[in-house]
């Protein structure tokens, strides 16, 4: 299990209708149902025009999606599909087919009046949709890097309010490549210290990471932010 840091004071939200919670929650038993069905509210909240819809292959290559349902399932393609067929049949969703420039392409709508109206538009040909390609990627099992938080557990100790604080600014200034290798270094020391391992970033972006993406990185971090920073007094000019 990941360790989650918690939610920020300012982000965005997803809406989601109140009868998911009274009419659809309860009677989902199947968990990669429940991703499935929460990650397409996700994804229509997100586009904009007429008809929103989510195609299986926008799904089918979706890393994030993918490697959560590969929690629950060996084969991550064929529990999407059997996800899609459990929330159509029960009338989360609505299913049409439709001819893109790449043949047959599976289409799901959430299912309102709206959406119900527009596919009954496409299939009597009042409304045509424009464009539609969906590239289907094969799916790739992908082995995940363990985040900031994960690391200091593993190699340093246990979390404080403080040290957590300090991990969230460092995972935003720092590219995730720097930050495993920084506490690869320090364990390899022996030093198994937050200073030490912020020592170690401040430095290389400060003075440039020699490891061939020192040069693509360091243009892209402001230095004023460390020199300027709550760090400033460690770091030289």
């Amino acid at each position: 299990m990941k360790n989650f840091a918690g939610f920020p004071a300012k982000m965005r939200f997803t809406p989601l209708p109140n009868l998911f919670f009274s009419a659809l929650l309860p009677d989902i038993e199947d968990l990669a149902e429940l991703k499935v069905t929460l990650h397409i509210f996700w994804t229509l909240y997100q586009k904009r025009g007429y008809p929103k819809y989510v195609a299986y292959g926008e799904l089918a290559g979706d890393k994030t999606l993918m490697a959560g349902i590969s929690h629950v399932s060996s084969s991550p393609p064929e529990a999407l599909r059997l996800a899609l067929e459990q929330a159509t049949a029960r009338g989360t969703l609505l299913h049409a087919t439709m001819e893109g420039e790449s043949g047959g392409e599976d289409l799901y709508f959430l299912n309102t009046g709206e959406s119900r109206e527009a596919i009954a538009k496409l299939k009597n040909g009042q409304l045509v949709l424009q464009g539609l390609s969906v590239k289907k990627e094969p799916y790739e099992a992908i082995e995940e890097s363990p985040n900031i938080f994960t690391l200091y557990e593993q190699n340093i100790g246990m979390l404080t309010p403080l040290i957590a604080e300090e991990l969230r600014e460092a995972e935003k200034l720092y590219p995730a490549s720097w930050v495993e290798e920084a506490f690869r270094e320090a364990t390899s020391l022996n030093r198994r210290s937050w200073r030490y391992i912020q020592r170690i970033l401040e430095r290389w972006a400060a003075e440039g990471k020699e490891d061939g993406t020192a040069g693509r990185y360091t243009k892209e971090i402001d230095r004023d932010k460390y020199i300027k920073g709550r760090y400033g007094h460690i770091v030289q000019r």
